[in-house]
């Protein structure tokens, strides 16, 4: 059987209230998934299915809800599409979303990734008070003139780094608030270009972080890991391993590296991957990797009806190809 699938995990902004909600009413992998978090989340189950936006805005509580729901969804797909393992090859996930992947290959249990995120979100959160900055997505520029643009913004003695390079003509900047501000005013006077400042109070994934990697390095110090089944394309270098060596220390160079999400894709599409399965709540992904390369199949599974008609096209797709 060929392995020609990548599952894709979301990232921190694909948050929507009542997310998970639909599987939880009717599946029992759905149900186990937000009842163990739970318990050792008192109160998460409830900020999912009930919280404002602003309640999931909140990084402390965005992050694990977000593996919550990513990871129920996946316990889902697999129970409906028992070929998984032996159809997928590679397993991703933007920024936050690394660690819905590495559950989904084995690399630590539930309660373990729950944990991690848990403590991630806390530092995170923690650092939008303690290192005060700002991001911004640039549109219509290639890599390398931003790179311009950012150096031009750190000769003025500001933090100003590209951290995510989302898909062609998408990159997101982080730095200082001055920094970012800088940038913004740079970009607006481009043909062509634009700037969208992003509603965070944090420089996510810039060298700002090094106290939080720190931190997180710690915490994984003493962590079990396993290695994987399938390959875990990092963030920090856009390369797949198994190793859980190699992934504990990727897991703390994402915190103030950036997100080669394109540089991932394009990977692994390089290993013959041509059906990529976005697992857990909204579109985001899918919407990335339509810019990327739309000939490649993209598909989302968050609810009941993205689950049967994802499960139906792998299968058809499946017949066909057999």
């Amino acid at each position: 059987m060929v392995k020609n699938i990548a599952l894709l995990f979301p990232g921190q902004g694909s948050q929507s209230p009542g997310m998970g909600k639909n599987l939880y009413d009717n599946f029992s992998e759905a149900k186990a998934i937000f009842d163990q978090a739970d318990e050792i989340i008192p109160g998460i189950k409830a900020k999912i299915f009930e919280g404002s936006d602003e309640d999931l805005r909140r990084t402390d509580v965005t992050q694990p809800a977000i593996f919550i729901a990513s990871c129920a969804a996946y316990e889902v797909f697999k129970a409906k599409f028992p070929e998984l393992k032996e159809k997928v090859a590679a397993v991703a996930g933007h920024s936050l979303g690394e660690y819905s992947a590495l559950y989904a290959a084995e690399i630590f249990d539930f309660k373990s990734g729950l944990k991690f995120v848990e403590y991630r979100g806390q530092i995170l959160m923690d650092a939008c008070r303690e290192v005060p900055g700002g991001m911004a997505a640039i549109l219509g520029m290639d890599r390398d003139q931003l790179q311009n643009l950012c150096r031009d913004v750190q000769d003025g003695g500001e933090v100003c780094e590209r951290v995510n390079f989302n898909c062609p003509g998408q990159i997101v900047c982080a730095g200082t608030v001055k920094g970012i501000a800088s940038l913004v005013e740079k970009v607006s006077v481009i043909a062509g270009a634009k700037a969208i400042p992003l509603n965070v109070s944090g420089p996510f994934h810039s060298s700002l972080l090094g106290k939080q990697a720190k931190m997180m390095e710690e915490r994984l110090h003493e962590a079990t890991l396993k290695d994987a089944w399938a390959d875990v394309y990092s963030n920090c270098d856009a390369s797949p391993t198994k190793d859980a060596a190699k992934i504990r220390k990727n897991l703390v160079t994402q915190i103030d590296h950036a997100v080669l999400w394109e540089d991932s894709i394009r990977a692994m599409m390089e290993k013959g991957i041509d059906t990529f399965v976005e697992v857990g709540p909204g579109k985001v992904l899918t919407g990335l990797m339509r810019k990327i390369d739309r000939k490649k199949k993209a598909l989302n599974i968050e609810d009941l009806d993205s689950l049967n008609k994802g499960v139906e096209n792998l299968q058809t797709a499946e017949v066909k190809s057999s």
